[in-house]
C-alpha cells in the first residue's frame, strides 16, 4: 500500500499553508487506501445529505491518471481491511486520465450492485487542471440529486432516472411479437418492371466535342481515340420503385407491465453511513484530498467551503509559478529557444485535441 502524507503540497498560496494541508497520495503506481468513522452516522432517507471534499492534483500534467473519489460506507470498518472489496454506499468524485477520461464518478450500490451513472458527468477542459477544486453532492429526500464542482452545478435530476435501477415497468414477458406482424413500411412495386434496353446504356461515351489535334500522326501516334466522359442517358443501375405497404401495420410496441421490484423509495436511501474513506490506484502521486464534509445542511457547507476551499484557491497560480521560478533550473539560451519550440508544438497539439473534443 502507498503511504499517506499530511501536506499541503510543493506550493500553497500565501498565508494558507495550514489549511492547504491534506492527505497526500505519495507515491506513484501503489494502491492508496484510508478509512475513518463518522461523528455520527448520515442518512439520506430523512435528512438532505451533503458530501463535500477537495482535491488538488498537483503532479498533473497532460499523461495524468488518477482517481479521485470518496466512499461512504455502511456501518463500521475495519480501517486495517478496508479496500477496493470493501462495500460501499456511495462512491463521488474525480475520475481522469489523460484527455479520454475525465468526469466526476457518482455510483450508488442498489442490493449489491454497484450502479454508475448512466451519462457521465463531464468535466470541461478548463476543470482539468492542478489546483484545488471543490466537488459536492446534494441528495434530497424525494429522490433528486445534484453535483457541483466549485459550486457551479454540473449534473442534477432524479435518481431513478439516470441510472439503472429498477424501471417502473417492463416489458411483458409473456408477450412476443406476432409472426405475421407487418413492419415493413414501404415495398416493391410489383407492377414495376425494368424498362427495355436499360442495361444497354453505358455509363460513359466518347466525347462528341473531341477532336483529332493537328498535330496528330497516325502512322507515329496510332489510331486517335476521342476521351470519354459521363454518359448524361445513364442513370445508373435500376432500381425498382417503392410503393406504401398496403399490409403495414406500424412498428410493433412490447407491451409493459408493472415491475415488481420498482422500489423508488429506496433508490440511493442509506440510513446507516458511519465511515468515510478514499480507496485508489494512484499512477501519478501527488493528489492532496482535504476538507471533507458530510452534512445534512448546504448551507453549511457552502459556508465550510468559504472559510477553507475559497481561501485555498485563491492565489494558487502565484504560488505555483513563484515555486517554479526557484526550483526549476534556468534554461540557457539556446535550450530556451528549443523549449520555446516545444512549448510551440505542445500548443499546436493542444489545439487540435481541443477541437477534437
Amino acid at each position: 500500500m502507498g503511504k499517506w502524507v499530511h501536506t499541503a503540497g510543493e506550493w500553497h498560496a500565501e498565508g494558507a499553508g495550514d489549511i492547504a494541508k491534506g492527505l497526500q497520495a505519495s507515491e506513484d503506481m501503489r494502491f492508496h487506501a484510508i478509512s475513518a468513522p463518522l461523528d455520527s452516522p448520515a442518512n439520506s432517507v430523512t435528512d438532505q445529505l451533503i458530501v463535500q471534499f477537495t482535491v488538488k492534483h498537483e503532479k498533473k500534467d497532460y499523461a495524468f491518471c488518477g482517481g479521485g473519489y470518496i466512499k461512504l460506507l455502511p456501518g463500521k470498518v475495519d480501517a486495517k481491511a478496508f479496500g477496493g472489496d470493501t462495500d460501499y454506499a456511495i462512491m463521488f468524485g474525480p475520475d481522469l486520465c489523460g484527455y479520454d477520461i475525465s468526469r466526476v464518478h457518482l455510483i450508488f450500490n442498489h442490493e449489491g450492485e454497484n450502479l454508475l451513472k448512466d451519462e457521465e458527468i463531464k468535466l470541461d477542459y478548463a476543470d482539468k487542471d492542478e489546483f484545488t477544486h471543490l466537488y459536492t453532492l446534494v441528495l434530497e429526500t424525494d429522490g433528486s440529486y445534484e453535483v457541483f464542482f466549485d459550486q457551479v452545478s454540473k449534473a442534477s435530476g432524479k435518481v431513478v432516472d439516470g441510472w439503472a435501477f429498477p424501471k417502473e415497468n417492463i416489458k411483458d414477458p409473456a408477450q412476443s411479437k406476432p409472426e405475421d406482424w407487418v413492419d415493413a413500411k414501404k415495398i416493391v412495386d410489383p407492377e414495376s418492371a425494368k424498362p427495355e434496353g436499360y442495361d444497354d446504356i453505358p455509363a460513359e461515351i466518347p466525347d462528341p466535342d473531341a477532336e483529332t489535334p493537328e498535330d496528330w500522326d497516325t502512322e507515329e501516334d496510332g489510331e486517335w481515340e476521342p476521351p470519354v466522359i459521363d454518359n448524361p442517358a445513364y442513370k445508373g443501375e435500376w432500381k425498382a420503385p417503392m410503393i406504401d405497404n398496403p399490409e403495414y401495420k406500424g412498428a410493433w410496441v412490447h407491451p409493459t407491465i408493472p415491475n415488481d421490484l420498482y422500489k423508488p423509495d429506496s433508490y440511493a436511501k442509506f440510513t446507516d453511513l458511519a465511515t468515510v474513506g478514499f480507496e485508489l490506484w494512484t499512477v501519478n502521486a501527488g493528489s492532496i484530498f482535504d476538507n471533507i464534509l458530510v452534512t445534512d445542511d448546504k448551507a453549511y457547507a457552502d459556508a465550510a467551503a468559504d472559510k477553507t476551499w475559497a481561501k485555498i484557491k485563491e492565489g494558487e497560480k502565484d504560488a505555483k509559478d513563484a515555486w517554479k521560478k526557484l526550483n526549476e533550473p534556468e534554461v540557457e539560451a539556446d535550450d530556451a529557444d528549443e523549449a520555446a519550440d516545444e512549448i510551440a508544438e505542445e500548443d499546436e497539439e493542444d489545439d487540435d485535441v481541443k477541437s477534437e473534443l
